[in-house]
């Protein structure tokens, strides 16, 4: 893969035409878009259907977490929509029922480890024993045997994740900061350069390109940092 077909650009935008001009704006630099929450409830279910129309790829980050059968429903409904990506939190239940509504298709399914906003003190609080590491790790092995299509996580885990799924899962990196950005709310968060040295194969990347005051400019550093690693 190329770093065009490896950069994800997360549209965490508030509204639907905020998200077409940046995809205009960038238009054949950047291949992947993410849509999240906040544009999935500003119709962006539909713009995903026209994304992918367009012949873009899009990562539909859901983060499903439910009983089996509304997870398999869901699943089932979204593998009509035609998107490349689709995130559920990583419960051996849940990653089992949507692989199993996902059968026959094309759609990569992605367990969501452990938050990239979310360290030991956020863990504990939540309830879990375990630290983000070992916590990351776990859902890993999980995944894998769930026959998952990949994982989300850090890329501070990425290079550790990569020798337990193995070669061919895909390993999504989102909390990217390229050199001399604001973390923001992020408390795990590597450069481009690095995540790609790390093992990720995909790398999410919102803020940084679409808040920035020349988005195109943005992606093109970011696919410069990402094409030296490779």
């Amino acid at each position: 893969m190329t770093a065009r077909d490896r950069l994800i650009v997360g549209l965490d935008l508030p509204t639907i035409s905020e998200a077409e001009t940046v995809v205009r704006t960038l238009g054949d630099e950047v291949s992947f878009y993410k849509i999240g929450y906040q544009l999935a409830f500003a119709g962006g279910l539909e713009f995903a259907r026209d994304l992918v129309r367009d012949g873009k790829q899009v990562f539909l980050d859901m983060k499903l977490l439910d009983i089996d059968n509304t997870v398999a429903k869901g699943v089932e409904n979204i593998v009509k929509m035609g998107v490349t990506m689709l995130t559920l939190h990583a419960y051996p239940k849940a990653m089992r029922a949507a692989v199993e509504a996902a059968k026959g298709s094309n759609l990569c399914l992605l367990g969501v480890t452990v938050l990239t906003s979310m360290d030991d003190a956020d863990l504990r609080e939540a309830g879990y024993e375990y630290d983000p590491h070992t916590l990351v790790l776990t859902r890993a092995e999980q995944a894998r045997a769930a026959g998952m299509g990949g994982i989300v996580c850090s890329a501070e885990e990425s290079s550790a994740v990569r020798k337990i799924i193995g070669p061919d899962m895909a390993l999504v990196t989102p909390g990217i900061r390229p050199k001399g950005a604001d973390a923001g709310d992020q408390k795990r968060v590597v450069t481009p350069f690095d995540a790609i040295k790390a093992g990720s194969s995909h790398l999410v990347v919102a803020r940084p390109i679409v808040k920035a005051a020349d988005p195109l400019a943005a992606a093109q550093a970011i696919l410069a940092e990402m094409n030296e690693a490779l």
